[in-house]
């Protein structure tokens, strides 16, 4: 049975997606019981996303060898890529795992469109990485991505460009996922859905003040891990990860009140 859901980002939690199919708000459910033990009615359920589906289709037909044939030690088969922003030639592409980020951005990609100073791996809940050879040349396996501070995710690669002001582009993040929350426990509902939105809109706004980067370096800290889903945790990720690589830009911002590139000042009061 194929069944068309509302769309909502929540759904992305499996027990979230099990109460949009039975027709209630697609609230997260408290785990244990898991899925398989109790899930769409109470029934042991199994939720897989779309790229296992994908490739068990291809498992069933060439085998279990065939696939584990693909990838390396750590990573087998092949995964799927999304390529948005700057690309040459964006799109979505399947690859063997394993393949670096230099190969999928510049010989499937087509190369950046603008110069670019970093790229989220996996999705906009992944941490980005700087636009470096240390970082392009990473393999696309789980535990490397994970040992330099991210990880695969859904596979959205997503190209930040160089005269984007990170501080805008990290807003950008936060107020998705302050739209997509549902509000059900604290940490997302008052540090995702509130704090974070107006902090960044502060900074934006040329009113920054000494002392609100550690704040919101401090309610980030406070959420992470806190929350009642991981929706949380994917808005907080890539804001830690920005201040990590890029954290000059938000002190430019607090200290001049405007940004590094001109172009991205639409906020200053």
């Amino acid at each position: 049975i194929l069944h068309r859901g509302a769309g909502a980002y929540i759904c992305g939690e499996e027990t979230a997606l099990m109460n949009s199919f039975e027709g209630l708000r697609a609230n997260p459910r408290l785990k244990p019981p898991f899925p398989a033990q109790s899930g769409v009615y109470g029934l042991p359920t199994t939720i897989n996303n779309v790229t296992s589906i994908a490739s068990a289709v291809h498992i069933l037909r060439k085998g279990a060898d065939w696939f584990a044939g693909m990838g390396t030690e750590d990573s087998r088969g092949f995964h799927h890529v999304q390529l948005s922003g700057p690309f040459n030639t964006p799109g979505v592409f399947e690859v063997p795992m394993g393949i670096s980020y230099r190969e999928v951005i510049f010989e499937l990609g087509g190369g950046p469109r603008l110069p670019a100073k970093a790229f989220i791996p996996g999705g906009s809940s992944c941490p980005l990485f700087p636009f470096t050879d240390a970082y392009l040349d990473l393999p696309m396996e789980y535990a490397a991505v994970a040992k330099a501070g991210s990880m695969l995710g859904t596979g959205g690669l997503i190209l930040i460009p160089e005269d984007k002001c990170m501080v805008d582009a990290m807003y950008n993040v936060v107020r998705f996922y302050a739209h997509e929350s549902c509000g059900k426990c604290t940490p997302c509902r008052e540090g995702v859905g509130h704090w974070l939105p107006r902090m960044y809109q502060k900074l934006l706004a040329g009113l920054g003040e000494p002392g609100d980067l550690e704040l919101i370096e401090d309610v980030s800290h406070n959420i992470r891990g806190r929350s009642f889903c991981v929706l949380a945790d994917a808005c907080i990720m890539p804001v830690q990860a920005s201040i990590q690589h890029f954290r000059h830009e938000y002190e430019h911002l607090i200290h001049h009140g405007r940004s590094l590139y001109p172009a991205q000042n639409r906020w200053a009061a």
